[in-house]
């Protein structure tokens, strides 16, 4: 995979990451369309947001519309009229979200349709045959997801399942070429709960399988802040510093600032389209949860400072009532600018990185973001 660090300030790196279908700066924000739509946005709203790479979700994909249908359409790409570059989870994640539907054994995960009961097998080598079909850009193996707490032998033993798929996927990703035309790359994922060892162990026996890139999964489950952090720093430590670092399923805009500096490159995150669908805008200068009466006869921007279409042409009193109204635009204008702001804080990040002021720059971010939570506290009290 074509990756380049082109500046460095501590652990915080500013990159480039080339796909066929176009090239992500990093740090990044990846939003998630799991169903090959970003909820409540249009594809040219996010393309017009600045958008270079989409998430989308090999499980949900695989039940509907199903893959016959996406690989009849040229892809996923094709299929969803996406040009631009394309992460397929695997499934892996399900098997936290979906617990109470699968069950795991060291073969695969049985999952039971969280539509309608039936049952499907998920193999490493399946997984990869599924996203050879759906032709995403960048494709994650299959692991296990774990939910906190959890025994340090639980942990254990999933380290070492999550191991050797990987050594399966790996080996399927060698034997099989893409389908469209277009070169795809191959993701291990670390797991091991909150604990240091298990990290490092599984961090290093995927490093040797020599991935194109690298995920941190099993965090942003419900572990303290400390550890999630601690975690991810102890990870990058045995990363290849060459190679792509994701972050999955993080988090919070302060989430994102600690993990980048600890060198995490690609982020996603449900936390901007699914709060703005119910009503909670992200700023520069914390949240606002928009179906307040505070907000009634307020007729400023969601956040001064911003750019976006959304700030530029409606008020909060105005979201407030489509809220309060339940009109479908209220979903999209607020996910819209939920999203803005996460870019922009990814593309700030960046340029901080680049002027060697990143620890400076975040602990403004954070201060400005703590503030304003104090006093939203403060004031609801």
């Amino acid at each position: 995979m074509q990756f380049s660090i082109e500046h460095q300030d501590g652990q915080a790196r500013a990159g480039f990451l080339v796909t066929e279908h176009g090239t992500v700066e990093t740090p990044a924000f990846i939003p998630i369309g799991t169903q090959g739509a970003v909820k409540a946005v249009e594809h040219r709203e996010l393309e017009a947001l600045g958008t270079r790479m989409l998430l989308a979700n090999t499980y949900h994909l695989y039940l509907r519309p199903g893959l016959e249908v996406i690989r009849s359409a040229g892809g996923l790409h094709a299929f969803m009229s996406w040009q631009r570059a394309i992460l397929t989870d695997s499934g892996g994640y399900q098997v936290f979200s979906l617990a109470k539907l699968r069950f795991v054994d060291d073969d695969g995960v049985l999952f039971h349709s969280h539509l309608d009961g039936s049952s499907h097998y998920f193999r490493p080598e399946a997984v990869i045959e599924y996203e050879r079909a759906l032709g995403s850009d960048i494709m994650m193996v299959l692991d296990e997801c774990l939910d906190y707490p959890v025994s340090y032998e639980q942990a254990a033993v999933s380290v070492e399942r999550t191991f050797r798929w990987a050594v399966r996927s790996r080996e399927a990703f060698e034997k099989t070429v893409p389908l469209y035309g277009r070169q795809q790359y191959l993701f291990g994922i670390v797991q091991g709960s909150v604990y240091e060892d298990l990290r490092v162990k599984s961090a290093g026996s995927l490093v040797e399988l020599d991935f194109d890139g690298y995920a941190i999964g099993g965090l942003s489950v419900g572990e303290p802040k400390e550890d999630m952090y601690r975690m991810t720093e102890i990870t990058g430590t045995v990363l290849p510093e060459t190679k792509p670092r994701y972050f999955m399923g993080g988090g919070t805009p302060e989430d994102l600032l600690e993990l980048i500096d600890r060198g995490m490159d690609l982020f996603d995150c449900v936390l901007p389209t699914r709060n703005g669908r119910n009503g909670q805008a992200f700023t520069r200068f914390g949240t606002l949860m928009l179906r307040n009466a505070t907000f009634k006869m307020d007729f400023s921007p969601i956040d001064h400072d911003c750019h976006c279409y959304v700030c530029q042409n409606f008020s909060r009193a105005y979201l407030r009532h489509l809220l309060n109204a339940k009109e479908i635009l209220a979903l999209q204008l607020i996910s819209i600018h939920n999203l803005s702001y996460y870019l922009w804080l990814m593309q700030e990040a960046r340029r901080a990185i680049q002027e060697k002021r990143y620890h400076e720059w975040k602990t403004e971010q954070l201060a400005r973001l703590q503030a304003s939570e104090a006093f939203e506290m403060k004031r609801t009290s």
